[in-house]
């Protein structure tokens, strides 16, 4: 696969050197926008439809009309796949904008809305998800309509630098002490074999792969309780676990200094990774 030789735009696609946006551009400008990004592995979306619907939503939300239907829109992306040639690990991102038009602050009176899709490839994290990761704690500054997926991520990139500059894999974020979630993905506890998460209000993104988590407990028959949990619940838990789109479901062994559980992967966790990996192995691409 040739990284980004094609790039689907609200033209048509096109070669990613044919691709440029005026200097006017409200995604650049305003973050007025929204984006999903899409794991494929061995060349086969994973919940492709999943994802599409959360764009409408967060299009929706922000009063953006999305130049494609649902159904072309995912035609397009399979075209975008197959002009690529894409055949392993990878992952989709796709933006669509309110357009390019002279700097105002209020919406402009025509629709004329930007979109672009590309892959790239990635690896999944393998390491990460077999031995576990450390996670800092960072209070949660965002805005308050976390649940659409907008282009405003200042506050996350901040979080995740806070993060890596501490030599962690992850920032988990909280308001008044209460978890949120963390700077890219949404983080669980597990206690007594049951799995507690921040329930899906405007405070939290609802996550791909936190709603098919829901779905293997109901299935493994592990209790899942939507109910927010302390800052101070963190060091009594016998697991953490966190869920995002690049990085499936990853154990977290350690919450600053403290060491969660024996710090290593739990059992509910691996239960779950072992759902994770049998719901989405690819079928054979063409």
């Amino acid at each position: 696969m040739t990284v980004k030789a094609y790039v689907l735009t609200e033209r048509g696609l096109l070669r990613s050197e044919q691709v440029a946006y005026p200097m006017e551009e409200r995604g650049l400008q305003f973050g007025d926008g929204v984006y999903e990004v899409v794991r494929l592995y061995s060349g086969t979306y994973i919940w492709l439809h999943e994802h599409l619907d959360r764009l409408y939503r967060s299009a929706a939300a922000i009063r953006l009309a999305v130049p494609f239907s649902h159904e072309e829109l995912a035609e397009r992306l399979e075209q975008l796949r197959r002009m690529n040639d894409v055949r392993e690990d990878a992952i989709l991102y796709l933006q669509v904008t309110r357009g390019s038009f002279p700097r105002s602050h209020a919406f402009p009176a025509e629709n004329r809305p930007n979109l672009y899709a590309y892959i790239q490839p990635m690896a999944r994290k393998t390491e990460e998800m077999a031995r576990g990761v450390r996670a800092i704690l960072t209070k949660d500054v965002r805005w308050e309509y976390c649940c659409i997926k907008s282009l405003n991520l200042l506050p996350n990139v901040l979080a995740k630098q806070e993060a890596v500059e501490r030599g962690a894999f992850e920032a988990i974020l909280h308001r008044d002490g209460v978890v949120t979630e963390g700077s890219s993905s949404n983080i669980f506890l597990v206690k007594h074999k049951t799995v507690y998460t921040h329930p899906a209000t405007e405070r939290i993104l609802n996550g791909i792969v936190r709603t098919k988590v829901k779905e293997f407990c109901a299935e493994l028959g592990i209790p899942f309780i939507e109910k927010a949990f302390s800052v101070s619940s963190l060091a009594e838990a016998d697991e953490l676990f966190l869920t995002s789109t690049t990085s499936a479901i990853t154990p977290i062994v350690q919450v600053e200094e403290t060491l969660i559980g024996n710090g290593e992967p739990g059992d509910v966790t691996k239960a779950l990774q072992a759902a994770y990996q049998k719901a989405t192995k690819p079928l054979p691409t063409a």
